[in-house]
């Protein structure tokens, strides 16, 4: 019974993967099986990021790309990078508009917001292309020298169409936090992050625990230039009170389990 349901949850994934939605009548017909089975396999398949639960059906999310930097960064803190996705589009009302950046976290935000009504703008080919298909968001895509690892916009193309856009929130990645402020790895990068700051009312970091302490290449900002920054739930009370010194609202995620993977 165990190989039958491991079975039919890779063919639910096929059909939502193939369809990109599929609404729970079509996958209880196409699967023979009762409505609360396949509630129970949408969790699981919402629980590893490769579908999206939504009114009336499921949407595909995809496998993370197939790129180095992702491919890099697979498995690593990935619970907690899930549950530091579900806390940061709990900050997200719908309809507002929202710029994306590339990271592996901002990409588990984007697999969280897929499906919901809102004006997406990204400099990342892999956000951007779980966007293209929902028909229920807006999707402007920042061009710019495109990274081969990440699949990222970044330089003065870039800089120069972020000078024209204006967002409510502005959600990015980080490579590195310490007492100096955020760090990313790359310079080009760190320059178009920047201007993704200046675009947005607010100003939301995400990064996981262990990214804290460190350095990296080159330094984005201040830790008071970001006004709020989520983490998962093993982020110690030195920085969360380091932190909250500069100004900066602190949200500690809680990891996801099973059973309250969904909605």
């Amino acid at each position: 019974m165990a190989m039958l349901a491991e079975e039919r949850r890779s063919r639910m994934l096929e059909i939502v993967q193939q369809k990109r939605f599929a609404s729970l009548s079509e996958l209880v017909e196409q699967l023979a099986v009762s409505e609360s089975t396949v509630r129970r396999d949408l969790e699981l398949l919402e629980e590893i990021g490769a579908a999206r639960r939504i009114h009336g059906g499921v949407l595909y999310t995809g496998a993370s790309p197939q790129m180095p930097h992702f491919e890099s960064q697979e498995g690593h803190q990935a619970s907690g990078k899930r549950a530091i996705a579900r806390q940061t589009a709990e900050l997200i009302s719908d309809g507002e508009t929202l710029l994306l950046d590339g990271g592996s976290t901002t990409y588990e935000v984007a697999r969280w917001l897929v499906g919901r009504p809102l004006h997406i703008v990204t400099t990342s080919l892999p956000v951007a292309n779980l966007f293209a298909s929902d028909a229920n968001s807006d999707l402007v895509f920042i061009g710019g020298n495109i990274c081969p690892r990440s699949g990222v916009a970044r330089g003065p193309y870039a800089n120069a169409m972020l000078e024209r856009v204006r967002v409510r929130k502005t959600i990015l990645s980080v490579a590195a936090v310490n007492d100096e402020g955020y760090f990313n790895n790359d310079l080009l990068l760190v320059e178009t992050e920047r201007a993704m700051m200046r675009a947005a009312d607010e100003v939301i970091v995400v990064a996981d625990s262990t990214k804290f302490g460190r350095s990296s290449l080159a330094h984005i900002c201040e830790l008071s230039d970001v006004d709020k920054l989520v983490a998962d739930s093993s982020l110690g009370e030195h920085w969360h009170d380091v932190l909250s010194r500069a100004g900066v609202t602190v949200v500690r995620a809680r990891e996801l389990s099973i059973e309250d993977s969904g909605r």
